[in-house]
């Protein structure tokens, strides 16, 4: 009989599922419309690994160029350089770029190939150090292009 009522006296005193805490409410409408504004990504899991590992990659990357100018007290010229590193030699305003740096066009035009070289130069020397076999690194950055292509 002890237990007995030991046991229901347990029962009514026990907290069930958080302990008087007021239940918190999810708002699944909300979330509903918020997944559905985002497009889902159709790549498989290993080519959204590879696209993250080339991100990163470029990133790293583009960290030490940006640290050797500022170390040469040139940081301002590396912030308005670094987007003409994705552009096309087409499409670069040199002119609109030598106005905001106060130089040359032409002294522009050799910044940008000097920097994009220096950036090609980085990224194989990062992408050989991955390899066992750094006579590689060709074949790996055509791979890191295409996964950032989304191929």
């Amino acid at each position: 009989m002890k237990r007995f009522l030991a046991n229901e006296r347990d029962r009514a005193n026990r907290q069930k599922r958080g302990g008087g805490v007021t239940p918190l409410s999810l708002d699944w409408q909300d979330a509903d419309t918020r997944y559905q504004m985002t497009p889902p990504d159709l790549l498989s899991p290993d080519k959204l690994y590879d696209r993250a590992w080339a991100l990163i990659l470029l990133e790293l990357v583009l960290t030490r160029p940006r640290d050797e100018t500022a170390a040469e007290g040139k940081a301002s010229h590396y912030e308005q350089l670094k987007p003409f590193l994705m552009m096309g030699n087409t499409e670069i305003p040199y002119a609109q770029a030598a106005a905001t740096l106060k130089l040359t066009e032409g002294v522009v035009r050799v910044a940008v190939h000097r920097l994009r070289r220096r950036y090609r130069e980085l990224l194989r020397a990062e992408i050989a150090q991955t390899l066992a076999d750094p006579v590689q690194a060709g074949e790996e950055m055509q791979s890191l292009f295409s996964a950032l292509a989304g191929g």
